[in-house]
C-alpha cells in the first residue's frame, strides 16, 4: 500500500540489521526503537502515539520473552507487529445494522475528505451483501455536491433522495430527516446521509453536525479522514469526536503517496475503531479494515487474506469447477486462457494484488514497472484469433499471425511471445494434470518431482517428496508450504487453485502468512 511505503521501508530494513545478531543486548534494543522512532515520526505519526507504542515495544523486548527466544530479530518483530495491531484499534469493527430497519448511517468529515465518494462506495458494498440503501443528499454547501451523489448513486445502482438543489439553498436538517422517512416508506433497510464539510473545523460545521445527529438519532456516525492528513489529524478527529462524536473511523486516499500517519494516530488517540479503508478512485476499491493485516502490509508480511477473499469474491465457482476439468483432461485452449484472465481482472489492480503477497515490499522497482495494461494487450491479441486457431494454435503460420498482430494493434513478435508463453504454460499444466510438479523457469528442478513412472523408464528408484531439509528454519517453512501447494490433489480448483472443495481455515491461512513472513 502505497501510503505506507516508506514506514515499511525504513522498518524492514531496521529489522535486517537484527537478524545477524544471535543476541541482543540492550544497546542493540535502544537502537531499533530509535530507528522505529524516527520511522513514525517521518511518517506523520502523531508524538503522544509514537511515544507510548516505543515505550511498550523498548519494555517488551528487553524482557524474557526475547532473551529466551531462539531467533530474537523475529520475535522483535512480532512484538512489533501486536503493538501495531493494538495502535490500530486491536479487533476487526463491523457496521452496526439496526434491530429495526433503516439502518441509519451519518457521515461526517472536513471537505475534501471523500465522503460523497465513500457513501457511494459504501452503497455498492452493502448492496452486494443484499442490503438496499438510500443515498440522502444533505450537503447543501458545496457546489455541485448534491449532483456528485447523484452521479456516484447512479454508478454505484442505488437510489438516491435528493429534494433540494443544493448550493447554498435547503434545510439540510429537514432533508435528512424526511429521507429517514421515505426510506421507511419505501422499505429501504439503509440510509446514508451525506452531510456537509468545510475546508477547517468551525462552529457551523459542527452546529449543523451535531443538528443532523440530533434529528435522525444514526446508529453509526463514521467520520471520514483523509489519510494523508499528516499531523492534523489528530486534531481534525479531536475536534469532531469532541463537537459531534463518531462511532467509527474511515480512511480515504490509502493509494496515495504521502505518509499516512493518520492510520495509526487516529484510533489510538480517539478510541474509536476505524471501519473502512479506501484504496483507490474506482466504487469497488474500499475494504472492511483488519488491523492485523494492515499490521502486516506495513511490515512487507503480506496480506494473504484480503487477497484470497478477494479471489473468491470474482471468481465464480461453476466456471472454476469447470476449468479444473479442463486442466483434468488436459484439454485447456487459449480461449480458457481469456476467461481466466478476464476473471482475474475482476479482482481489481494487478498491482495490488501482488502488493499484498510477502516481500514484495522489497520489489518496488519491478511492481512499479509492472504494466497493468499488458493483460489488455494479450486479450487484444486472443481475440484477433478466430475460434479453431484459439483452440488449436499449433496451426498459427507465419501468415495467420501476421493477420492477428494488424488486428490487434500488435507486432509479430507479440503474437509469438504470447504464444510461446502459453504453450509452457499449457507444458506445465499437463504435468500437473498427470501428477507430476513442473519445473518452473528461475527456480531449477523440484528433487524429486516428475511424473509417476517416469523413474521406471529412468531405470531407477525415485524418492518421494517428505519435506525440506533446510537448516534454515524460516527457509524449510517456506520450502515446505511450497512443496504441499505442489502435491497432487483431486480437480477440484480452477486454473488458480480457487474453489476447491477443502478451503484453508483463517488461522491456517494466518500461520502460513506468518512463515512466510519470517523468510
Amino acid at each position: 500500500m502505497a501510503t505506507f511505503g516508506t514506514l515499511s521501508d525504513r522498518l524492514t530494513e531496521t529489522f535486517r540489521n537484527l537478524r545477524t545478531k544471535g543476541k541482543l543486548t540492550p544497546a542493540d534494543v535502544d537502537g531499533t526503537v530509535r530507528e522505529i522512532r524516527r520511522a513514525l515520526l517521518d511518517a506523520d505519526v502523531a508524538l503522544v502515539v509514537v511515544k507510548e507504542f516505543t515505550a511498550k515495544v523498548r519494555e517488551r523486548a528487553l524482557g524474557d520473552e526475547v532473551n529466551r527466544a531462539l531467533n530474537p530479530a523475529q520475535q522483535v518483530v512480532q512484538i512489533v507487529n501486536e503493538e501495531l495491531i493494538a495502535i490500530l484499534g486491536g479487533q476487526q469493527r463491523r457496521l452496526q445494522f439496526a434491530k429495526n430497519p433503516p439502518t441509519v448511517i451519518m457521515l461526517a468529515g472536513l471537505q475534501g475528505s471523500g465522503k460523497t465518494t465513500f457513501a457511494g462506495k459504501l452503497a455498492k458494498m452493502l448492496e452486494k451483501d443484499g442490503h438496499t440503501p438510500l443515498l440522502v443528499a444533505a450537503d447543501l454547501q458545496r457546489p455541485n455536491a448534491v449532483n456528485q451523489l447523484q452521479v456516484v448513486a447512479g454508478q454505484a445502482g442505488a437510489a438516491v433522495y435528493a429534494p433540494q438543489p443544493g448550493n447554498g439553498i435547503g434545510n439540510p436538517v429537514q432533508v435528512a430527516r424526511d429521507g429517514v422517512e421515505v426510506a421507511r416508506r419505501q422499505q429501504h433497510d439503509v440510509v446514508i446521509i451525506d452531510t456537509a464539510g468545510r475546508l477547517g473545523v468551525d462552529a457551523d460545521l459542527m452546529k449543523q453536525a451535531a443538528d443532523i445527529r440530533r434529528a435522525v438519532d444514526p446508529d453509526e456516525v463514521l467520520f471520514v479522514i483523509d489519510a494523508m492528513i499528516g499531523q492534523d489529524a489528530v486534531n481534525t478527529a479531536k475536534a469532531f469526536q469532541d463537537g459531534v462524536d463518531f462511532t467509527g473511523v474511515v480512511l480515504s486516499k490509502l493509494d496515495g503517496d504521502a505518509r499516512g500517519g493518520a492510520a495509526l494516530s487516529v484510533a489510538s488517540v480517539t478510541g474509536r475503531p476505524i471501519v473502512f479503508a479506501s484504496t483507490g478512485e474506482g466504487l469497488d476499491d474500499l475494504e472492511a479494515f483488519h488491523p492485523d493485516r494492515m499490521a502486516s502490509r506495513i511490515l512487507d508480511l503480506g496480506d494473504i487474506l484480503t487477497l484470497i477473499e478477494q479471489a473468491q469474491g470474482a471468481f465464480d465457482e461453476a466456471e472454476a469447477l469447470k476449468m479444473a476439468e479442463k486442466l483434468a483432461t488436459e484439454s485447456f485452449t487459449l480461449e480458457d486462457f481469456l476467461e481466466q484472465m478476464q476473471q482475474l481482472k475482476k479482482m481489481g489492480s494487478m498491482k495490488k494484488m501482488l502488493g499484498m503477497l510477502p516481500g514484495m515490499g522489497q520489489m518496488k522497482q519491478q511492481l512499479d514497472d509492472f504494466d497493468e495494461k499488458e493483460i489488455d494487450r494479450t486479450e487484444a491479441i486472443i481475440r484477433s484469433m478466430t475460434p479453431g486457431e484459439r483452440r488449436n494454435p499449433k496451426v498459427l503460420n507465419g501468415s495467420r499471425r501476421l493477420r492477428i498482430a494488424r488486428g490487434s494493434g500488435m507486432t509479430v513478435t507479440d503474437v509469438n511471445a504470447l504464444v510461446n508463453r502459453f504453450e509452457q504454460a499449457a507444458k506445465m499444466m499437463k504435468t500437473v494434470a498427470r501428477g507430476g510438479v513442473p519445473n518452473i523457469p528461475g527456480m531449477g528442478p523440484v528433487p524429486g518431482a516428475g511424473r509417476p513412472g517416469a523413474s521406471a523408464k529412468r531405470g531407477r528408484s525415485q524418492k518421494s517428496v517428505s519435506g525440506s531439509r533446510s537448516g534454515n528454519p524460516a527457509k524449510r517453512a517456506a520450502e515446505n508450504a511450497g512443496i504441499a501447494a505442489a502435491a497432487p490433489a483431486s480437480p477440484t480448483g480452477s486454473g488458480f487453485g480457487l474453489g476447491g472443495s477443502k478451503q484453508p481455515t483463517e488461522a491456517d491461512l494466518a500461520e502460513l502468512q506468518k512463515l512466510l513472513g519470517k523468510g
